[in-house]
């Protein structure tokens, strides 16, 4: 804790300067560009406020630039990034740096990786950074961009692009319809928080690669398409929090990275250029696509209908949220066929008929909630399920047996005959 000193740019030669996770204050040295052999500045983590020192621009060896996780600010446009011709990652994610994309971060031609996330910037997306070659990982979420249409057909044209996070920007704009092509290599696009309006956008399905789509807290409406089984390698798909209608279509269940665990090894544990952090802004990081949970959340949609029994085939699934919706009819036994199933919920809807005794099996269940439904009958247990609390089941009057209160009522004996 406590502040850099002046004196460590007195370190001319130091090629490595790595102080993250310090409660480090103050701020930046002013002469920071003393050390013009620095190839790793790395102050992320720590209480660090104040501008980026105009001095920086002299440590031109400069190849990465860690500073998320501060109190840094100002105009990051006022600030010359031109000189870096080496640098490949610069991460200022969850500062204070207002103000446009600075263009001059644009003429870094080795760039790999950008996260400027979780700052107060404003403006478009410049066709500017297509003067990236070699770009893989943006990450632009949390801040005021405008434009969704003009961003995507701006940024599809970005042939190495991987990962593209672009969530709570774009305010209530329309979510392209068509006419977006490209983004041929993308794996993980995030368009969360956004209040987008219209429909699952039909471009989607000629984007084979894709793994990972985050498009929750929209006002995306219409039905669940069932051409997104045709996206062979998506594992996670957070659609929850829209205005979904229909049922849930048979199609899903086929997806075949969640179908089959043969697909789903071939996910590549290729690390992130840089790491992704959980959408509620906490510094749990993921350093690579395996490291989330192969999952499918509908929640807090309008869906209705049945669960089909074929939820069964998902077999590699981990998380299934369908909680606060309108499904009905019997919770599906085939569930129980989802042996690695860590997460299950269930909740707000209007379920009826008993909890199959068959999901005590899922020995891996950590969290099971059919709270608020019209199931009645015995309460499962055994295992996993005498772990849960009342709270997983309130709001269901006619279920009983532990943990609720209401105990069963045992049929009586007949009486003996005379």
């Amino acid at each position: 804790m406590g502040k850099i000193d002046e004196s460590i740019t007195n370190l001319t030669n130091l090629r490595s300067l790595v102080l993250s996770d310090n409660m480090l204050s103050g701020s930046i040295p002013r002469n920071i560009g003393k050390l013009s052999l620095l190839e790793k500045l790395e102050l992320d983590a720590n209480l660090l406020n104040g501008m980026l020192p105009l001095s920086l621009v002299n440590c031109t060896k400069l190849q990465l630039l860690i500073l998320r996780f501060n109190s840094l600010g100002g105009r990051l446009s006022d600030f010359d990034f031109s000189g870096f011709s080496q640098l490949t990652k610069v991460d200022l994610n969850r500062n204070l740096f207002s103000g446009v994309l600075p263009k001059s971060l644009f003429s870094c031609k080795s760039l790999t990786a950008i996260r400027l996330a979780r700052n107060k910037l404003v403006g478009e997306i410049s066709p500017d950074i297509l003067e990236l070659p070699s770009l893989s990982f943006l990450s632009l979420s949390n801040n005021t961009f405008k434009n969704l249409s003009q961003a995507l057909n701006i940024l599809r044209r970005h042939e190495k692009l991987t990962t593209l996070l672009l969530s709570d920007n774009f305010i209530n704009e329309t979510l392209p319809a068509s006419g977006i092509s490209g983004f041929q290599e993308l794996k993980v696009l995030g368009l969360c928080g956004c209040r987008l309006f219209g429909q699952i956008p039909i471009w989607l399905m000629s984007l084979t690669n894709l793994e990972h789509i985050s498009l929750d807290g929209n006002n995306i409406n219409g039905k669940i398409p069932g051409w997104l089984q045709y996206l062979p390698n998506l594992f996670y798909l957070d659609l929850s929090n829209n205005l979904l209608s229909g049922g849930l279509p048979v199609e899903l269940t086929r997806l075949p990275a969640l179908a089959t665990h043969q697909v789903l090894d071939q996910v590549k544990n290729d690390k992130f250029e840089l790491p992704m952090f959980n959408v509620n802004g906490s510094n749990w990081q993921y350093n690579c696509l395996a490291s989330f949970r192969p999952m499918l959340d509908l929640s807090h949609n309008n869906l209705s209908g049945d669960i089909p029994i074929e939820i069964g085939n998902m077999k590699s699934i981990q998380k299934l949220d369908l909680s606060n919706n309108y499904f009905s009819g019997t919770i599906p036994s085939s569930i129980s066929n989802l042996t690695n199933l860590e997460r299950l919920e269930l909740s707000h809807n209007l379920l009826s008929g008993e909890i199959p005794t068959s999901l005590t099996s899922l020995n891996f269940l950590s969290s099971f909630n059919v709270a608020y439904n019209n199931l009645q009958g015995s309460v499962p247990t055994g295992r996993q399920f005498d772990t849960f609390s009342n709270e997983s089941y309130q709001g269901n009057p006619r279920l009983c047996g532990p943990p609720m209160l209401k105990s069963c009522s045992k049929r009586s004996d007949p009486p003996s005959p005379l």
